[in-house]
């Protein structure tokens, strides 16, 4: 199934839109878009937040395409909108629940969310690509929320945030 979550790399001080794809492919994670070795990385980061919050790992393989391809890609905030875009495409999740969301952050081992950088150039760019909300961890809500009339989510693990989007927490 293919799944689909939006995000931003920062440029300088701008914030371009990312789009996070995930389709199937050859048993294993595979991803491509230019991303950085922090990036790259994001797989075990992941697989471990997923596996350590109760969620079933992926049995196939995936390729998780960052598009544009042509942009660089880095830093860890793209675990955030990988994570529940491999939930997605197990069917552990709905795709309308990632409907015009943003996501930003790092995820810890334990599947806790940890603050990104450019977090207030993300929210600007959702904003203006009239997103319907952005998810980033706790330490970036306050930065996130200076930007008027974005919807601004926060959960302190991947559990709760998925809880959330299921509509079975606040």
């Amino acid at each position: 199934m293919l799944a689909r979550c939006l995000s931003a790399s920062l440029q300088g001080l701008e914030a371009r839109p990312v789009v996070v794809d995930l389709a199937p492919g050859l048993p294993g994670v595979q991803l491509v878009g230019l991303p950085d070795k922090a990036i790259q990385e994001s797989r075990e980061r992941v697989r471990s937040a997923l596996r350590n919050n109760g969620f079933r790992g992926h049995l196939v393989r995936v390729v998780i395409n960052l598009a544009p391809a042509d942009l660089r890609k880095g830093g860890p905030s793209f675990d955030l909108p990988i994570a529940p875009t491999l939930l997605v495409a197990s069917g552990q999740l709905a795709r309308s629940q990632l409907e015009g969301l943003w996501c930003a952050g790092e995820l810890g081992l334990d599947g806790s969310l940890r603050p990104c950088r450019g977090v207030i150039a993300l929210a600007a760019k959702a904003h203006l690509q009239k997103a319907r909300a952005l998810v980033v961890p706790p330490k970036n809500a306050h930065e996130a929320s200076l930007i008027e009339g974005l919807a601004i989510r926060t959960a302190p693990n991947l559990r709760a945030l998925v809880q959330h989007l299921k509509g079975k927490q606040p």
